[in-house]
């Protein structure tokens, strides 16, 4: 649905809850005929007004920080499944104080810190992050199996033995993966970990399962689930996506303040930034989809050079419409191209970045003192609500 975005300010991210209710929805439904538990993971979406919502379905949480679990207490009413790559001897007691289950990363930590948990009265089930070694990410920044990982025990670390006390295991290693992406690293799991799952109260399969996604096979995913559910019936499995909740659940809206021209090339300079507000097109990397908007070159993420523009030339260029999209930070490379637009671009007129929900709104920054992005929420009845928006005393108290 596109609604009028007049009555928004710029730059905003804008979410829409009849989309995030369908996902909502299509998630707990994939939950109840698999008989697992799929639960919000924070580090993707932590937008705690509209938890609500979330609470209406019946959804909790995952967390990795302190901060994340007491919001998942404060706002979503529910102890918090955490994991954290290492624990502090200051930390520790705030996430036992707020969490159900507690997974750690590595023996030293568990043997470090688990006698607290067993002299608190054994309330917080504990489990080990496990490093199948495996994993069909391709890129290395988000593949937490990559040679050398910090992340997770290896079988060989594991030994034959399991620590007592240990209840569950949890391993990740998709990102925006398949079913069918699951179905391999389940394989994998099985045949490295296997002995130990009989013995085992729980499994958590991580996140990265984007089952919200159009082409996502959910019944392949049930089919998966359930399968392995038969053959380990005492395990409670528990899956933990973040962008699944939020895909394709709204936008980052942003307005042209300017039109810089460099030799054929020319760029729409908005007032919101890829590295501040959109860091993944720059990390991942990877292009938006510009409402109203063709990607010129669709199969590159690397932007045309001039050079390459050439041989479109620069009448052309100004009768197609290209534009390359400059951000409002001063970093050389805060910038993403090209598209061409149906009609030229002047300052004042309004971008729409879509599917800007998940990741943007937890990794949004403040670098060079550009402000946050407003927050808001497109109701069903088609009313906004502005959520928040940001001034001049976040930035200098975020500074202090």
């Amino acid at each position: 649905m596109i609604h009028k975005t007049n009555k928004i300010p710029s730059p905003c991210y804008v979410m829409e809850e009849s989309l995030l209710r369908r996902n909502l929805s299509l998630i707990k439904n994939v939950g109840r005929r698999a008989g697992v538990d799929i639960i919000l993971a924070f580090k993707a979406f932590a937008l705690w007004k509209s938890f609500p919502v979330f609470k209406e379905y019946g959804f909790v949480s995952t967390a990795s920080s302190v901060n994340e679990a007491q919001l998942a207490w404060e706002e979503m009413g529910s102890l918090a499944h955490t994991y954290s790559p290492a624990y502090t001897e200051e930390n520790f007691p705030v996430f036992m104080k707020y969490s159900s289950h507690i997974t750690f990363n590595s023996l030293s930590q568990f043997g470090r810190f688990y006698p607290q948990v067993a002299a608190n009265g054994n309330n917080i089930s504990c489990g080990l992050r496990i490093n199948p070694e495996y994993s069909t990410v391709e890129t290395n920044l988000y593949n937490p199996c990559a040679p050398g990982s910090r992340m997770g025990i290896t079988v060989y670390n594991l030994g034959n033995t399991l620590p007592e006390g240990v209840e569950g295991f949890h391993f990740h290693t998709l990102c925006e993966s398949t079913s069918y992406d699951l179905e391999k690293t389940l394989a994998v799991v099985e045949n490295r970990f296997g002995r130990f799952l009989k013995r085992l109260k729980w499994l958590n399969m991580g996140g990265g399962h984007l089952m919200t996604r159009k082409d996502y096979d959910t019944e392949h995913l049930i089919s998966l689930l359930k399968s392995f559910k038969s053959k380990y019936p005492n395990l409670r499995i528990i899956l933990e996506p973040g962008s699944a909740f939020a895909w394709q659940t709204g936008y980052l809206l942003t307005t042209v303040v300017d039109i810089v021209e460099n030799g054929v090339i020319k760029t729409a300079i908005i007032d919101a930034s890829f590295s501040c507000h959109m860091p993944d097109c720059l990390e991942m990397p990877y292009k938006p989809a510009i409402r109203g908007a063709r990607d010129v070159n669709p199969a590159s993420i690397t932007p045309p050079t001039e050079k390459s523009l050439l041989s479109i030339n620069k009448h052309a260029c100004a009768e197609k419409n290209i534009y390359r999209i400059g951000g409002c930070s001063c970093l050389s490379g805060d910038f993403v191209g090209d598209w061409t637009f149906e009609n030229p671009l002047k300052p004042g007129d309004r971008i729409i970045f879509e599917d800007m929900i998940h990741y943007t709104t937890v990794k949004t920054t403040m670098f060079n003192g550009v402000p946050h992005p407003s927050i808001a929420i497109i109701h069903e009845d088609g009313s906004a609500e502005i959520y928040r928006t940001f001034t001049y005393e976040d930035y200098k108290n975020r500074m202090s």
